[in-house]
């Protein structure tokens, strides 16, 4: 038995402050006590002449005497008597003649013992609840410390990140080197008038390196870092959050210069008036002190606030006005060389095989955050080690890709000889629609085997990082949405719910290009509706629909029109090369997994789709004749080497479109 986890637990302590409180009544109630005797035995010892004093307690009708010889062990012994017997009892006394003489008044317990009978029980009682306050907060030094701030302190002399440790976000490190100026040398700038930023809001999707901005800040400019979390400023008791803003600030600015990091500001900052709680709200009494604090800054207390968060769209506007947060920094995800020098980082102190080339692995994964190529690292150094190997090959790499895009292999489901056969011609629908699109990206992987949730995927890789998506590009990942789909129906003349995923990502482009990007002729350009997903009690719920039921009508049927016609192409697609469709599924049944090698070689013959008749927003309109500019080719050699390391590859990669539909993974089916 462990000893050490026996008094871990608090209900030990209890219980030993609940024997020590027993103990101390029963010590009290022991103090100066007499051995309870008869009436009948209290007389015959006053007959015995042993007793030496009596004193008597009329109140009580109860008798004490002290006696020279004890009495079954007592010196003292005292006994009760009722009325009738009192006159008897008075001859008794009388009769043993004490030599200490008879006392007939009431005793009375001296100071001590009515200071101590008070006090212990008092003190017993106190110290078990300092103790279950101490235990709430986590330790004797917090007792009744509610309003203090919770932030951390990363002193000068700790040890810190610095902007050469930061990579792939060079634009966010160009605005953060001013801050960095202003630390170290704020004469600089209060010479001439300049008032540098109060706040900085680093704002972006999870795993862009936001809080190692932050602390690159701190690292740079030696300056004290106070971190805490939104969340650590709400509390249970009413008042808590201000207090604690209150010390946070008092402190930073005790130290100045220094810098205040509030990570998921979005906790205490969200828009006033988004619950029901009202203005009495506790989390946005916390929000109000923090405006305080903010805009009562001393131009020269030398404190900056730093705050991150992924929802920069639901803070409340009083605290992204000029004065408080006046400094607003995307922090996005790495383009490519940036994704490659943030592998360069991630690959210190792991042994790279001498065919491993992080330029290729980056280029494998457009849209990756900088968390999520640590995790790839990661991944691939833990499959190394699984495998009892030495140094990180590429091919661990590739697993690794796979790992984080689509989760881990299940090797354990068996899928049936038809189900298998399903699946194998789903996932080449994907693949042959992708391939005879002809604004679609390279199919770079196939795969009928299960991995997380999918019983088989298909992967289409950009050759580059892309920013925009055109009209063109969305209808076809539409029609390579619906592949999956359309090859059972032409196949199998049964379709499965395998496609519910494809139908679901294709209703969402088809419907974002209707309502947000204006991409139909009978809606036009109008964006529809408010485009957030976050619903404002105070200001949303009554809003309703901003668009009357015929529009919402038109919006329907455009989508309808999206998904019918991207269902037509991929049918006369699929139909056109039935052929390739066939010889795909043979050699994903018998290899399970095919490369871009092994696709381009299938797909070398495929008839594409004839262009699409140019669109304009408005029949009425003329078309244009006049061909756009020219722009100047990239080098073929350079072309050539990106689509080379692609092929090289059969890990896929996300596209970093928010539009995108690549990356389709197959659901399990129900």
């Amino acid at each position: 038995m462990d000893v050490k986890k026996i008094f871990k637990n608090p209900l030990i302590y209890v219980v030993l402050i609940g024997v020590l409180l027993f103990g101390g009544f029963m010590l009290i109630s022991s103090l100066g006590s007499a051995k309870q005797v008869t009436t009948q035995e209290g007389l015959e010892l006053l007959k015995g002449g042993t007793v030496t004093k009596v004193v008597t307690t009329d109140g009580d009708q109860r008798v004490d005497m002290t006696l020279s010889k004890p009495h079954e062990g007592a010196e003292t012994v005292q006994f009760y008597y009722v009325s009738a017997r009192a006159d008897d009892v008075v001859s008794a006394i009388t009769a043993a003649a004490p030599e200490d003489g008879f006392d007939d008044s009431v005793p009375r317990p001296s100071w001590f013992d009515g200071i101590l009978s008070l006090l212990l029980p008092l003190a017993l009682l106190a110290l078990l609840f300092w103790w279950l306050l101490s235990s709430a907060q986590g330790g004797g030094s917090k007792v009744m410390q509610f309003g203090k701030s919770r932030a951390k302190l990363v002193s000068k002399e700790t040890p810190t990140v610095t902007f050469a440790d930061v990579a792939g976000a060079d634009e966010a490190i160009e605005e953060l080197h001013e801050i960095k100026e202003f630390l170290q040398d704020p004469a600089k700038f209060q010479a001439i008038g300049a008032r540098i930023p109060k706040g900085v809001l680093l704002y972006g999707p999870p795993g862009t390196g936001k809080t190692l901005l932050a602390r690159a800040v701190a690292g740079e400019a030696g300056a004290p870092f106070y971190s805490i979390s939104g969340s650590d400023f709400v509390e249970m008791f009413v008042g808590v959050g201000a207090s604690r803003v209150r010390d946070l600030f008092t402190q930073a600015k005790e130290n100045a210069p220094a810098i205040i990091f509030i990570d998921e500001i979005d906790a205490v900052g969200r828009h006033r008036g988004a619950g029901m709680g009202g203005g009495n709200d506790e989390r946005e009494q916390t929000l109000n002190q923090m405006l305080v604090e903010m805009d009562g800054f001393d131009p020269n207390a030398n404190v900056i606030v730093i705050a991150a968060t992924n929802r920069p769209d639901i803070l409340d506007p009083a605290l992204l006005r000029p004065g408080r947060f006046d400094r607003q920094i995307g922090v996005d995800a790495p383009d490519l060389k940036g994704r490659q020098r943030i592998l360069d980082v991630h690959a210190k102190g792991k042994p790279l095989a001498n065919g491993v080339d992080l330029e290729v692995v980056a280029r494998k994964t457009p849209g990756f955050t900088g968390a999520d190529l640590a995790n790839v690292l990661n991944e691939a150094a833990l499959l190394t080690a699984r495998s009892n190997a030495q140094l990180i090959d590429n091919r661990a790499l590739d697993e690794a890709i796979d790992r984080v895009i689509a989760g881990p292999q299940r090797r354990t489901r068996v899928m049936k000889d038809r189900e298998k056969l399903i699946t194998a011609y789903h996932e080449g629908g994907h693949a042959l629609a992708a391939a005879a699109m002809n604004y679609s990206d390279p199919v770079t992987k196939i795969t009928i085997l299960p991995r997380g949730k999918a019983l088989g995927y298909t992967m289409v890789m950009p050759l580059d990082d892309k920013y925009s998506v055109t009209r063109n590009e969305l209808q076809d990942q539409l029609t390579y949405a619906m592949g999956g789909r359309v090859a059972e129906e032409i196949v199998f003349h049964d379709p499965t719910t395998g496609a519910s995923n494809d139908i679901e990502k294709a209703t969402n482009i088809a419907r974002k290009m209707v309502t947000e990007y204006g991409m139909t002729t009978e809606v036009g350009p109008v964006k529809l509706g408010s485009g957030s997903s976050e619903m404002f009690v105070a200001r949303d719920m009554n809003r309703g629909r901003e668009y009357s039921e015929s529009i919402a009508e038109s919006v329907d049927r455009e989508v309808r029109a999206l998904i019918e016609q991207a269902h037509d192409e991929a049918y006369q697609v699929l139909s056109d090369n039935r052929d390739i469709l066939d010889r795909l599924a043979r050699e994903l049944l018998e290899k399970e997994t095919l490369d871009h090698n092994q696709i381009a070689e299938i797909f070398r013959d495929v008839r594409k789709l004839p262009e699409r008749p140019q669109w304009l927003s408005s029949e009425e309109r003329p078309v244009s004749l006049v061909p756009p500019i020219e722009v100047p080719a990239a080098p073929t050699e350079e072309v050539g080497r990106v689509a080379n390391n692609s092929a090289s590859s059969s890990a896929p990669a996300p596209s970093s479109n928010s539009g995108s539909a690549s990356g389709n993974p197959r659901p399990a089916t129900a």
